[in-house]
């Protein structure tokens, strides 16, 4: 288990360490309400060379990005509001996470029975208002 501690202004930090830890292309993000899950997200979308900055899902829950020669380069999907499995495999999940892209997955923990084993699972704790604690590991 891995873990570091950093700053918001230090976010495109974080999303390099989690590159450099990178074991699969799905990463699940847990972490409680305004603890940073979408704004690294973000940062890890302009890493992969994404031409417009990935946007909160507020309003969608799945998101596409793609680099500036049209290829897809990563989904996002911010699980929140799932009311349930039936809804995330109506969204197309089975063929988002199969897709040969990177997955970013908010709230991952409402669709846990969908998800494969084989992912990288990102904790984020708030400490203090602008510092956060990034832990790689399992869930529970």
């Amino acid at each position: 288990m891995s873990n570091i501690i950093y700053n918001l202004n230090e976010i495109q930090n974080a999303a390099a360490f989690l590159r450099q830890a990178e074991t699969h292309k799905l990463y699940c993000f847990y972490g409680d309400l305004g603890a940073g899950k979408t704004t690294l997200i973000k940062a890890l979308i302009a890493d992969l060379g994404v031409v417009e900055a990935g946007s909160s899902p507020t309003f969608g829950l799945v998101h596409e990005y793609c680099d500036a020669a049209g290829n897809l380069v990563a989904y996002h999907l911010d699980c929140y509001r799932l009311q349930g499995v039936e809804e995330a495999l109506d969204l197309g999940i089975e063929e988002i996470l199969s897709a040969d892209c990177y997955v970013f997955i908010e709230w991952p923990q409402r669709i846990t029975e969908l998800l494969p084993p084989a992912r990288t699972n990102v904790f984020l704790e708030i400490e203090g208002v602008d510092r956060r604690i990034l832990r790689l590991g399992k869930p529970g």
